[in-house]
């Protein structure tokens, strides 16, 4: 489980300060495919970065499996078992698919060729076709995608988090995308998914759905009760304003 506790973060802005996220408490369970929602600038990324190491908080707590990792590194945090996907996928000239694949498996790993291409064929990508393939800017944005979600399969980590995998993709990549994501959903056992997003595609496959607004959790809770809340509830329609692509 990863549990995050009274995080903030600030940073400066000139001759201000500005909160971006706001002493936040959340429970990430394993064994989930939770996504988090909310408006733009409302802290998503943010917390998917602060979750990962990139950034660090001004205070509060992060711990996986009840162990502290607030102040481990990124490659430490990678060695506990989290996985970190960016919006825009890193390209690597020079270095193929393949050996991407055996990077990301570790090197206490040793990932076959048949391997590799299960993985690649995990995420509808012909193994043939890509498995000697540089990782480099003749890829599409969605195969990068792919690719990089092939990466986070190899790895086999406990919390995976995704931030808005849909950033700069195709509808026809994103459909693919999305029945990637299903399927990884039926076959969660004791590992996490976070995924950051606003699509509603992808808020209709969650178990858990959480809306961060203002750095702040305005809601909480199992997808099929805050999924029809944030599509337009009177309760709710503040929220549902925000929400960008719902």
């Amino acid at each position: 489980m990863l549990q995050i506790k009274d995080l903030t973060y600030i940073v400066d802005e000139g001759n201000e300060k500005k909160t971006i996220i706001d002493n936040l408490t959340l429970d990430i369970a394993d064994s989930k495919f939770t996504v988090i929602t909310g408006p733009n600038g409302g802290g998503k990324s943010t917390l998917a970065k602060l979750i990962a190491g990139i950034i660090k908080p001004t205070s509060g707590k992060i711990l996986l499996d009840d162990e502290n990792i607030t102040d481990m590194s990124i490659t430490d945090r990678a060695l506990r078992g989290i996985s970190y996907a960016f919006q825009q996928p890193v390209k690597f000239k020079g270095l193929q698919v393949f050996d991407l694949l055996k990077i990301a498996a570790g090197k206490d790993t040793k990932l076959s060729f048949n391997d590799a291409c299960t993985y690649l064929s995990e995420v509808g990508l012909c193994a043939r076709d890509y498995i000697n393939r540089e990782v480099n800017a003749s890829l599409s944005g969605g195969e990068l995608k792919r690719i990089e979600i092939a990466t986070v399969l190899a790895r086999g980590t406990k919390m995976s988090v995704f931030d808005e995998p849909e950033a700069g993709i195709d509808i026809w990549s994103f459909q693919n995308l999305t029945r990637i994501f299903e399927n990884m959903r039926k076959n969660i056992t004791d590992s996490g998914i976070v995924i950051i997003s606003h699509q509603e595609k992808i808020l209709r496959i969650a178990d858990e759905i959480v809306v961060l607004a203002d750095g702040k959790i305005r809601m909480q809770g199992e997808g099929s009760e805050i999924l029809p809340k944030i599509m337009g509830t009177p309760d709710a329609a503040t929220v549902c304003e925000k929400i960008q692509g719902v």
